[in-house]
């Protein structure tokens, strides 16, 4: 796969526009998925990016926050006209995001960072805690020859079978779960309630789906970063590739404030700090310095 610490200036193809609110719904406990107008983004953001977005005309919070990209939406000529991001509503930005409704503004930049690998698998293995099953919707639609993303499209070999590892606390905040089985990928559900699915963690699921399938396969995980250092654990014991898409807190989201840096591996054996918006947020999982 390309070097992915390679900074190759990710936020010079990012533009900043303010756009309107299509809708802002509810999909899950304290889970909204907001659309809104930007056909220039959504044509060139791919798997695994995110946006910087930002209350237009307000200064309470100042700075943006960091949204990975759910899914585009196409108009009625197949092209894309819309994004959907899917957020939780738990500070004080998302929450006042919550309450926006149709037709409202809000400013935003993208698309940024690197997205994920567009390397042929014949499994690919999704592992998602929290809100980590975000950047995944589009990932399995391109990898299953649903969708293509990108200007110019990306690539992709579609992969034979693909596999959500999903982690909640409890039932209900499992969000998006129709929206992966729409495309055929095979939903396993881990609650630490028992609520729904495997009474547990996350990874003991991933552990049955790897004892289960020794088909070629790679992991992408996103989540808390405590799941992610299980899951890169656990990818390194089996031999399994596995990229993690980090969730560090971000200000700028272009590679100027330096405070989103995550200690990664160098080939000396030592390790330097890489910045999560401009070198990430997807990185080799073996690399990174947990």
């Amino acid at each position: 796969m390309p070097n992915p610490l390679h900074a190759a200036h990710y936020a010079d193809s990012a533009v900043q526009r303010s756009v309107r609110v299509v809708e802002n719904v509810r999909v899950a406990r304290d889970t909204f998925r907001v659309r809104f107008e930007s056909d220039e983004i959504a044509r060139s953001i791919v798997p695994g990016q995110f946006l910087m977005m930002r209350l237009a005309g307000a200064n309470d919070p100042l700075i943006g926050r960091a949204f990975a990209f759910y899914d585009t939406v196409l108009a009625d000529d197949g092209e894309p006209c819309a994004i959907d991001v899917v957020y939780l509503a738990k500070g004080k930005f998302t929450r006042r995001l919550a309450e926006l409704g149709s037709g409202q503004q809000l400013d935003v930049w993208g698309p940024l960072g690197n997205g994920f690998p567009a390397d042929a698998v014949e499994h690919l293995i999704m592992v998602a805690g929290g809100i980590g099953q975000t950047p995944f919707v589009a990932l399995a639609a391109e990898f299953l020859g649903r969708r293509r993303y990108g200007t110019p499209a990306r690539q992709v070999v579609p992969a034979n079978r693909a596999t959500l590892c999903y982690g909640a606390r409890t039932a209900e905040m499992l969000a998006g779960i129709e929206d992966f089985q729409r495309l055929g990928v095979q939903v396993r559900v881990a609650t630490d309630d028992g609520s729904r699915g495997h009474h547990g963690l996350v990874t003991e699921v991933l552990e049955q789906v790897l004892d289960e399938d020794d088909t070629p396969h790679r992991i992408v995980c996103c989540g808390p970063e405590i799941m992610m250092q299980a899951v890169a654990r656990l990818a390194a014991r089996r031999g399994s590739p596995c990229q993690v898409s980090l969730e560090t807190p971000m200000a700028c989201g272009i590679g100027i404030c330096f405070t989103c840096v995550a200690k990664v591996k160098d080939a000396e054996g030592g390790w330097d700090y890489k910045r999560t918006c401009v070198e990430g947020p997807v990185f080799d999982a073996a690399r990174i310095e947990w």
